[in-house]
């Protein structure tokens, strides 16, 4: 069976594995839509789903399944002609470098904090409690939770500034 699955690989040579079925909708998508183009008709998605009777999310999705993979480092071109890699077009302002460095840096400098500064800054800034309340489940007057939520505070800066 290893055998076989390698030699399928080597054979088919896709670097994914499209099922037999959607393989077979996706030929019969790509030959509906010959058929309708040497109508003379305008192939859109709706008008072959509507000839195969199949709904249009399968025939997208069966198209997409046997499109070839395109690397992020494809360039492509804008109107001025330079080129440009598909990875500069795909951003993600949420999850890049810099955000996931930060992450990283926020974290280790958090784990240089004592226990209860780490619990005073995870109450106060990712549960959104005051310092009040804080004080209550800690223990500890409000002036103190502001005392050493201001001191962690200031080690964090110090620390991830320390790293950069």
């Amino acid at each position: 069976m290893i055998l076989g699955e390698i030699k399928r690989y080597l054979r088919d040579g896709n670097s994914l594995r499209v099922s037999r079925g959607i393989r077979d909708t996706a030929y019969r998508v790509l030959k509906t839509r010959e058929q309708l183009e040497a109508e003379h008709k305008e192939a859109t998605i709706q008008k072959i789903a509507e000839a195969m009777q199949v709904r249009e999310k399968e025939v997208v999705y069966a198209l997409d399944a046997i499109s070839d993979p395109v690397s992020l480092f494809e360039p492509v071109y804008n109107k001025s002609g330079d080129a440009l890699l598909l990875m500069d077009q795909i951003f993600d302002e949420k999850n890049n470098d810099e955000v996931w460095t930060e992450h990283a840096a926020l974290a280790e400098a958090m784990s240089r904090l004592g226990e209860r500064e780490q619990k005073i800054l995870f109450l106060r800034y990712f549960e959104g409690k005051t310092q009040t309340e804080i004080s209550g489940e800690v223990g500890i007057s409000q002036a103190q939770v502001s005392r050493l939520e201001k001191n962690a505070i200031g080690a964090l800066r110090s620390s991830i500034t320390a790293d950069l």
